[in-house]
């Protein structure tokens, strides 16, 4: 009953009704018949968006937790080269990260015969191992600056208690300091997420095709221009409010204010 009162108040329901009329002129005055053609290819762009997420997302997150921990907490020779990785990363545009590793590291293989006999070469001379790597470069290097003050915010005195309790570095590490950690740091990491979302039509630039590169193919073979868009748009409002959904159980489920 709560929550039916809060979607029927004014503002809510004005914005509904914008968003039926919206929906209702777009479905009435716009061309659609395009996409039954294009079913199929879109679903595969809609499928490698959401894997390329999801496998950056994981190993971004994972080389974060050691960049993080290197800059809270480690010697100079492993805290500055953390640093310095992140200040690059959030520095430079991923756009530029995407064409240099693809361009630059991509050409290199080529001139290395030992490269090209391999089992791997393959996979090297296709693109999407470069998109993989560029896009999870980039989300360690702004999750790793999150991790940085999500480690540096847990209690020193959690983890003197621990030591006196006998336990080893890794079993503190593990039951105290990186819960706590993620505990803090997950509101952020649901927003670098959805941004890591917002960041995947830049691999489209080395010909992956995605769900923005078949937007593109649409308006290249038809010249329908703003229906591919609309329809993009809606795609990526969906897997962000999903996201966003998810998010929300864990930080319920996990309180981030103890």
């Amino acid at each position: 009953m709560t929550a039916l009162r809060a979607l029927l108040r004014p503002h809510r329901i004005v914005m509904i009704a914008l968003f039926a009329v919206l929906v209702v002129w777009c479905a009435v005055t716009l061309r659609w018949d395009w996409i039954p053609r294009y079913a199929p290819l879109a679903l595969e762009g809609l499928w490698r968006t959401v894997w390329l997420l999801v496998i950056t997302v994981v190993l971004g997150f994972l080389l974060a937790i050691p960049l993080g921990l290197a800059q809270a907490i480690g010697p100079w020779y492993l805290s500055i080269p953390a640093r310095s990785f992140c200040t690059v990363i959030r520095g430079t545009p991923l756009l530029l990260q995407i064409w240099l590793i693809y361009y630059g590291l991509g050409s290199l293989f080529p001139e290395y015969p030992w490269i090209r006999e391999s089992e791997l070469w393959p996979y090297l001379r296709q693109a999407w191992p470069y998109a993989i790597f560029a896009l999870t470069m980039s989300y360690a290097g702004y999750e790793g600056e999150v991790m940085r003050g999500a480690f540096a915010s847990v209690p020193r005195g959690q983890l003197e208690a621990a030591e006196a309790f006998g336990m080893s570095r890794f079993t503190k590490f593990r039951r105290i300091w990186l819960p706590q950690a993620i505990q803090t740091a997950l509101p952020t990491l649901g927003g670098e997420t959805i941004l890591q979302l917002k960041a995947t039509p830049l691999v489209a630039t080395i010909a992956i095709v995605e769900m923005y590169a078949v937007a593109s193919r649409v308006r290249q073979d038809t010249f329908i221009v703003y229906e591919p868009l609309l329809l993009l748009a809606l795609f990526y409002l969906a897997i962000a409010g999903v996201l966003a959904l998810i998010f929300r159980k864990l930080e319920e489920r996990v309180p981030v204010r103890r």
